[in-house]
């Protein structure tokens, strides 16, 4: 049960839910972290966060669709693969002009509908001080040269001031080239940076890679099966890749042990959310059959390269974790997944339905869980709760039909 077994339209579905599921992960982590170090600390730990991350998961996803070079139409190319841009609910608009230039925009923001009830001072810090430097360590994949700059921007005057921010992109002999942040020098040493995942079949039907046009949006059922699955597995990488960012940003300020802490936490709350999406998405039940499909497509435990993870439903519903895997070498969520502490897999468990919990068996190389039914329902943890604060917790992806070929000014 896993990837393998889902047809071309579930996988599509899939890869969206994925990509908004990596999204929230910083939703899950940041509350713990202003709840401790102060509103001030959100800022400078984001930031590390995604310039750890996203330089690494960018020239992935290049790499593995076929659309590597130097160019703006390169960069937003990978813009629309990113974690931290899920389709629609950060509605990004592309105009190219040509190789070194381009704009982009966004008709919604699911982020600022988040913080702009939080007051200006989150704004400023989202849209001012994270946005620049990350912006920029992202097109750094791309081109060392590239400088993403604003028109526009958040706070909004007027209230509702539409596109909700508009970019220029540049690439310019002139600029100084960037060099790769620290935080993504450290990613780059660990296992998820590096894995070997599934192989595109250019013979399938389908799009099987992205050298094309740049195109308006993203439409995933034109892709292939094996893009597809190849797609979510990257997709499911970048959320990995971004969690152990998360827990560098604050190995530099506290100790291991009280960074898992926080790091705990944020896989609890981010893995109930997610759960209770693919639910949703899939049309689920809240039978143990269901249970076992979310758990062996639940992006916390994908790509089965990365994390070692076994669905067995014959008498029993039984999760094996296999400790000898890149997953837990690197220290990120599933290390903190244990027989003390099965918080993160109860909370998926339970988003299908409150009854269900884990029980625990060490043994082996690993540690194994039993999914069993309470005769009483389980408050949703608050963790959980915390996370579904975001408008990213109930927004619904559109069929947008179509998309429109994007081209420069130079070729249309």
């Amino acid at each position: 049960m896993g990837l393998e077994d889902c047809s071309r339209e579930e996988l599509a579905t899939l890869v969206r839910e994925y990509m908004m599921a990596g999204h929230m992960i910083d939703r899950a982590g940041m509350p713990h972290v202003m709840a401790e170090f102060g509103q001030d600390a959100f800022g400078p730990v984001a930031i590390e966060e995604w310039m750890g991350a996203s330089p690494v998961y960018t020239k992935r996803m290049q790499r593995a669709l076929g659309f590597e070079g130097d160019s703006v139409e390169t960069i937003f190319k990978g813009m629309q693969f990113d974690i931290g841009a899920p389709p629609q609910f950060l509605d990004f608009r592309f105009r190219l002009d040509d190789h070194d230039h381009g704009e982009f925009w966004l008709d919604h923001c699911g982020a600022l509908a988040d913080v702009e009830p939080m007051g200006e001072p989150f704004v400023v810090t989202m849209c001012h001080d994270i946005e620049d430097p990350t912006f920029d360590a992202t097109a750094i994949a791309t081109n060392a040269r590239a400088q993403v700059r604003p028109v526009h921007r958040p706070p909004r005057v007027p209230a509702d001031r539409s596109p909700v921010c508009h970019w220029t992109v540049v690439i310019s002999d002139h600029h100084e080239p960037l060099p790769v942040p620290r935080e993504a020098s450290a990613i780059l040493e660990t296992r998820a940076a590096s894995i070997e995942l599934s192989a595109i079949d250019p013979t399938e039907p389908g799009l099987s890679d992205y050298r094309g046009p740049l195109l308006s949006d993203i439409r995933h059922e034109d892709w292939s099966r094996s893009a597809l699955v190849r797609i979510a597995e990257e997709i499911c990488l970048e959320g990995h890749l971004l969690a152990l960012s998360f827990l560098a940003a604050l190995e530099r300020r506290v100790d291991r042990a009280q960074a898992v802490q926080f790091g705990r936490r944020q896989f609890t709350g981010a893995a109930g959310l997610a759960a209770d999406r693919l639910r949703v998405a899939l049309g689920l039940d809240q039978s143990l059959d269901a249970v076992a499909k979310v758990i062996a497509l639940h992006p916390a435990f994908l790509p089965r390269q990365y994390v070692s993870c076994e669905v067995d439903l014959s008498d029993r519903l039984m999760v094996r974790f296999d400790a000898d895997c890149p997953a837990v070498a690197d220290g990120g969520w599933l290390s903190m997944l244990d027989v003390d502490h099965p918080e993160p897999l109860n909370a998926i468990v339970r988003a299908v339905d409150p009854r269900f919990r884990c029980e625990a068996f060490a043994g082996g190389d690993g540690v194994a869980f039993e999914v069993v039914m309470d005769d009483v329902a389980a408050p949703i943890a608050g963790d959980v709760e915390l996370a579904r604060i975001s408008t990213g917790a109930r927004f619904v992806f559109k069929d947008r039909g179509t998309p429109v070929t994007l081209r420069t000014n130079a070729s249309a």
